[in-house]
């Protein structure tokens, strides 16, 4: 694990209300961050996007090879209104194959969905072997904007904190790493997203007049979430919680988690199942 998974890890006295939405954790102290971090982090995120999209190449071949391979990672992303969920994958995952890519957005559930328990949806949405999933939103919202907004009663939502663990821990089982990041910002940073998405007419499809009213409800959102990491950061599906409101900061931290991630599962090219040299001399022999 990189320090800066260490220093983002959820562990068991977090308070999210003692992290600094601007903070910058991890990021090293050098002059060349300080005079132009920008430009660093975006130099940096190239990298760290190289070195993402060979592991995923190497997770993607081995389960094309092996059909008993059964890895795969999955990036949960959480956030407020305007946390930077989908300008994190356009910017991290977005450094990978899209070939070897699933990302799902789940919004409110549709007619059919409420008809099954909170988990069905996501299941259907797992990724299969080889793939880096993405989920845009994920379960999680079944004890956030549920249990702010009272759309179950509370002993509804706290049954499902168990139910979250053991299914992340089934998905563990199955070969699923998971890391699950809260983008944390702050009520000014909201603030000020907002304004420019009513400033920049390009943005105004992503404008929803209810993202203000979910503003009066912010201090039982911070609640929710606090709750929701306490409950379920384990050791084999942790939360991370990124500092959010500086976006080339937010980037390079996931790009950073999501690379200790895959670097963990020390993965390897698969093996020819053929010679190579004979290979190549029978089409040697082809040009002659």
């Amino acid at each position: 694990m990189s320090q800066v998974s260490g220093l983002l890890r959820v562990g068991p006295k977090l308070t999210l209300a003692d992290i600094d939405p601007a903070s910058t954790p991890g990021l090293p102290g050098r002059k060349v961050v300080r005079r132009d971090p920008k430009a660093w982090a975006r130099a940096e995120l190239a990298e760290l996007g190289a070195e993402l999209a060979r592991q995923q190449e190497m997770l993607f071949a081995n389960a094309k090879k092996d059909r008993t391979f059964r890895h795969r990672v999955l990036l949960v992303l959480q956030a407020m209104d305007c946390g930077g969920k989908d300008g994190t994958i356009k910017k991290v995952a977005g450094t990978m194959n899209p070939q070897g890519l699933h990302i799902v957005g789940f919004g409110p559930p549709t007619p059919l969905e409420l008809k099954h328990d909170f988990l069905w949806r996501i299941r259907k949405a797992v990724p299969s072997a080889g793939l880096v999933g993405v989920f845009n939103r994920s379960h999680y919202e079944d004890v956030l904007v549920v249990r702010v907004r009272k759309l179950v009663t509370k002993r509804v939502w706290l049954t499902r904190y168990p139910q979250i663990n053991d299914f992340e821990l089934e998905l563990f089982e199955s070969g699923v790493t998971l890391v699950k990041v809260m983008l944390h910002i702050s009520y000014e940073e909201q603030r000020q997203r907002l304004l420019a998405r009513l400033d920049d007419p390009t943005k105004h499809w992503k404008y929803n007049p209810d993202d203000v009213d979910n503003r009066a409800y912010w201090p039982a959102y911070q609640e929710a979430y606090q709750d929701a990491l306490a409950r379920c950061s384990t050791d084999h599906a942790p939360w991370y919680v990124v500092p959010a409101d500086r976006k080339w900061y937010r980037d390079w931290a996931v790009a950073h988690l999501l690379l200790d991630a895959m670097s963990g599962l020390n993965l390897r090219y698969p093996a020819a199942d053929f010679d190579p040299q004979r290979e190549r001399a029978r089409l040697e022999e082809g040009t002659r």
